[in-house]
């Protein structure tokens, strides 16, 4: 074995002990030990004429006492190594499990006796522990009728059938879920009859490849779920009467949408903890009218309608578009490729579908941008010192050459890249590390508080982070949240080459050139006409009421034509829907105020930085009846399929206000509104819809 293969091992645990399976073997022991006392005197030995021997035995021992074979040097001389070899990797891999003669000896003889210690265990009140009688004798009886031509095979020396005889020696299993190991031992043949030119090659086929038989006694080891996710609950419900005013930071990553959209796709609901409803609504691109110059940052498109889901509620959705700088407009980029190369990143979704990625983003870059690639696993090491994206031959040959193994030195590898990139800094341009990893940092400091501060000294120098995670089973959503918020950059989760494209080509724009950073929103309701309110998302990014005005707090980043969409769910003063009791002590308003007889539900903030600037501007805008409508379709198709999608990451998070609402509707909803569709992301978003539905139990329509 090499040392890749002792490090995968290392990493993987044995699967817990199964009850139900340790209580079926106790009580076949307990029955076998039983009949062994009923059956004491009689004589000892099998009926069979032949000596009880391991199943390897019964196989080889025939093809070495041949008559072709006997006696032949020549047949020691090619059929040994032969055989030692093919038990060897049989062994190594575990493709056959070993059998031991005790095993053998225990097996049952035929079928009539199985029946016989069926109808034994009626009588005993214990047996049953882990399963009940019932369903032994169902599955008794379920082979017994399955039984098929006598289990032995034999051929003659020299005939054409040899080859085809020897590859029907595979049984139909028991179901390991079902059945004890002496049950699955007992489905296999009493003996195997080889012969003919062809019988050590038939024989080395049919048992390296696993067959039905191996995988019913040979349980696999699963692979150890190490994913972490930078979640929270969902946001309660807040008594404007009491706490008014919400404040929170832009998010415009978009790495939950991949990770859900991959569970469903693997046939399985996701984790609850890994959705973030925000993500996935920021996930598509919306047509958002944008500001009309650089000199304003973005602007927001505020639109007030029905709640799909609740009649007697109001959804306040505020869509939000940055400037889009031209292509050619866009300064020249100084990019470090921060790249995970230790051993759990040898999997098809992580190094090499990592090294394809980063072959789209080379193509896509400038002639005068330049790419450095720095390595990790075990120590950092820099592969690829600044080199101009014209020689895109020798960047893409650094990229092609690396080979995973080691341990992961995450936090030596991040000080290596922001050297680098001071190295080859661009005054005028964009300084940018693209950390990708599957986020399993276990060599020096790994704790998100550890790099959470190596990346906060960083930042200042004006070198941005963004982080592309890969893989599943080792997944650290947590630690990629932590560095991507806290380095000025973007969090996105790479599953597919198609997901590549999507946000290294075709949104490279706001991937890559920041146009606002520490971009924050408040909005304050009004009190005279709202009751309640609800910030669907974003748990992850509230702030304190005063973190709006401090300037030394940081928050997201937005990048050129970035689109950020925020949802609040409101209940209007009288409404059937509020939830809290009016306070006991509280002073009603007696007075209507200015904004109330304006029609003004609520006032709208948002602050934020130009990329090399400390200081913070601001805009507001108030939200009136004028931004409302009537009905759920009269707001616009983009707005309406926006809100499925946080209708849906709801549903997937488990939010209870969203506990009656079917993924038929949902589907319905986002039906009516997929509009225009260049991509297909909104038709994949059906089917994903569709296929949670079904995974629920919920018929999707």
């Amino acid at each position: 074995m090499t040392d890749l293969d002792l490090d995968k091992l290392a990493r993987r645990t044995p699967p817990a002990p199964d009850a139900n399976a340790r209580a079926r073997a106790f009580a076949s022991a307990m029955q076998a030990f039983d009949d062994a006392e009923k059956n004491s005197n009689l004589a000892q030995g099998s009926t069979g004429g032949g000596r009880r021997s391991s199943m390897f035995n019964r196989i080889w021992s025939p093809i070495m006492n041949r008559r072709l074979l006997a006696g032949s040097a020549l047949a020691t001389l090619l059929v040994v190594p032969v055989a030692g070899l093919v038990t060897y990797e049989l062994v190594r891999n575990g493709t056959v499990p070993l059998t031991t003669e005790t095993e053998i000896a225990a097996k049952p003889t035929d079928q009539d006796r199985r029946l016989r210690q069926v109808e034994d265990k009626k009588s005993e009140p214990n047996v049953g522990v882990a399963g009940t009688l019932k369903q032994d004798e169902a599955r008794v009886a379920k082979k017994s009728e399955a039984k098929q031509q006598p289990a032995e095979l034999s051929a003659s020396a020299g005939t054409a059938d040899t080859a085809q005889t020897t590859n029907t020696l595979a049984v139909e299993p028991a179901p390991l879920a079902e059945s004890s190991e002496e049950e699955a031992v007992a489905a296999a043949p009493d003996s195997y009859m080889l012969g003919g030119a062809a019988t050590t090659q038939t024989l080395t086929r049919n048992i390296v490849q696993p067959s039905a038989t191996a995988d019913a006694i040979a349980m696999p080891t699963p692979v150890e779920d190490r994913e972490r996710f930078a979640s929270a609950d969902a946001n309660p419900v807040k008594s404007v009467a009491t706490d008014p005013v919400s404040t929170f930071s832009a998010d415009v990553d978009t790495a939950s949408y991949s990770y859900v959209r991959g569970a469903l796709l693997g046939g399985s609901l996701p984790d609850q903890e890994a959705v973030r409803v925000e993500e996935m609504v920021n996930y598509f691109p919306y047509d958002w009218k944008g500001p009309d110059t650089a000199d304003k940052a973005f602007n927001a498109t505020v639109t007030v309608m029905p709640t799909p889901w609740n009649k007697d509620t109001r959804l306040l959705h505020v869509g939000i578009k940055g400037f889009e700088t031209v292509a050619t407009a866009q300064p020249s980029a100084n990019l470090v490729f921060l790249i995970d190369v230790s051993g759990s990143m040898d999997e098809a979704d992580k190094l090499p579908l990592l090294k394809s990625a980063f072959r789209l983003l080379v193509g896509k870059l400038k002639d005068t941008d330049t790419v450095s690639i720095v390595t990790y696993a075990g120590n950092a090491g820099v592969v690829l010192e600044p080199t101009e994206a014209k020689d895109r031959d020798k960047i893409l040959s650094a990229i092609d050459n690396l080979q995973p193994g080691g341990s992961t030195a995450g936090a030596e590898g991040i000080e290596a890249a922001y050297a680098l990139a001071r190295k080859a800094f661009k005054t005028d341009g964009v300084n940018r590390v693209m950390l990708a990893t599957d986020g399993d940092f276990n060599v020096g400091p790994a704790s998100d508080e550890d790099l959470k501060r190596i990346i906060e000294a960083r930042r200042k120098s004006g070198i941005f982070l963004s982080v592309l995670g890969f893989g599943r089973g080792n997944y650290n959503d947590g630690m990629m949240q932590t560095l991507a918020q806290n380095g000025n950059g973007t969090a996105a989760y790479i599953d597919t080459l198609a997901e590549a494209q999507k946000t290294l080509v075709e949104e490279a724009g706001s991937s890559l050139f920041p146009i606002a950073k520490d971009v924050k929103f408040q909005i304050e309701f009004n009190p005279a006409r709202i009751a309640e309110y609800r910030l669907i998302g974003y748990e992850t990014r509230v702030l304190n009421r005063e973190d709006f005005n401090n300037d030394k707090v940081d928050a997201g980043d937005i990048g050129s034509g970035h689109r950020v969409t925020a949802i609040y769910e409101v209940t209007p003063k009288g409404s059937p829907a509020v939830l809290n009791d009016a306070l006991r002590y509280g002073k009603e308003q007696a007075v209507a105020t200015p904004a109330a007889d304006g029609g003004e539900l609520a006032f709208l903030k948002m602050r934020w930085k130009k990329p090399d600037s400390d200081t913070s501007e601001l805009v507001t805008m108030p939200v009136t009846d004028a931004n409302a409508v009537a009905d759920v379709n009269a707001a616009s198709a983009d707005v309406r399929f926006s809100v499925a999608v946080a209708a849906f990451g709801q549903k997937l998070k488990g939010v209870s206000a969203l506990q009656d609402y079917a993924y038929g509707s949902i589907l319905g909803l986002a039906q009516a509104a997929k509009g225009e569709d260049p991509f297909g992301y909104r038709a994949e978003f059906l089917k994903l819809v569709q296929l949670a539905g079904g995974l629920s139990g919920e018929k999707a329509q």
